[in-house]
């Protein structure tokens, strides 16, 4: 058995994080101490190991929970379509390379955009979702079958509302202001993407204030603290609805 700290170190992932996975139901540990130490065995390392491999794709964590507790979930054949999705985006990785070394060598000259295609990761990711299994607000997003300008419109409207959770967050997570913000947010999620349910929002809201790319995004948009403002008002938010 390993403590948190021996698993935090062995694997990059911080204790926080890790933490999160067990509140999140993701990653539990395998057994916890009397003075409240967190114990993880080889099966919970290799859980772990799978969880890494799905964020290295991408991945949200909420998908990979849906994913790896399915009953249908095959390990194996998970593992062969992750490495031949980590090829493919190898390759494309190779090719941008490929075309910077040659912007260099030729002064900056060469127009070539294929290099950034995504088109074939995108397909075959889409392929492996439909066989990983996949959560109905996954499905529901799919069949709305949006073009590329209105997912990014889509996009762009949904990152502009945590303005107002930023001009909110001086008052309380429960102030009138914020619950508008929360409102608004599960409004445009679900006018846009699937139907965003009390319990699908609460927890995007524990996303949004888990510190990853959520967090750093929003608040890269909107100011310093909006992300975890816009957790606790969600939170605060569901919590008045139960």
């Amino acid at each position: 058995m390993m403590t948190v700290h021996e698993v935090s170190r062995l694997s990059g992932v911080t204790i926080r994080a890790l933490q999160y996975y067990d509140r999140i139901g993701l990653l539990h540990p395998t057994a916890v101490t009397e003075a409240g130490y967190r114990l993880y065995d080889n099966a919970a390392l290799l859980m772990l190991q799978q969880i890494l491999l799905f964020r290295e794709l991408e991945f949200p964590l909420g998908d990979i929970k849906n994913i790896l507790y399915d009953s249908n979930f095959d390990r194996d054949r998970a593992l062969e379509q992750q490495i031949r999705l980590l090829k493919l985006k190898r390759e494309r990785l190779d090719r941008i390379i490929d075309l910077a070394q040659r912007q260099r060598d030729k002064g900056g000259e060469t127009m070539d955009f294929s290099a950034f295609d995504s088109e074939r990761i995108e397909r075959y990711a889409k392929e492996a979702k439909a066989q990983w299994g996949e959560t109905k607000e996954y499905r529901e997003f799919e069949q709305k079958k949006l073009t590329k300008e209105q997912q990014q419109t889509a996009g762009e409207g949904l990152i502009a509302l945590f303005k107002d959770f930023a001009a909110a967050k001086d008052g309380a997570p429960d102030a009138p202001q914020a619950r508008a913000a929360v409102q608004s947010l599960q409004s445009h999620i679900s006018a846009n993407f699937y139907h965003c349910t009390d319990d699908v929002l609460e927890g995007l809201g524990k996303l949004y204030g888990a510190g990853g790319e959520f967090t750093a995004n929003i608040d890269a948009y909107a100011g310093e603290g909006t992300a975890a403002f816009a957790a606790k008002a969600i939170a605060a938010y569901c919590a008045q609805k139960k």
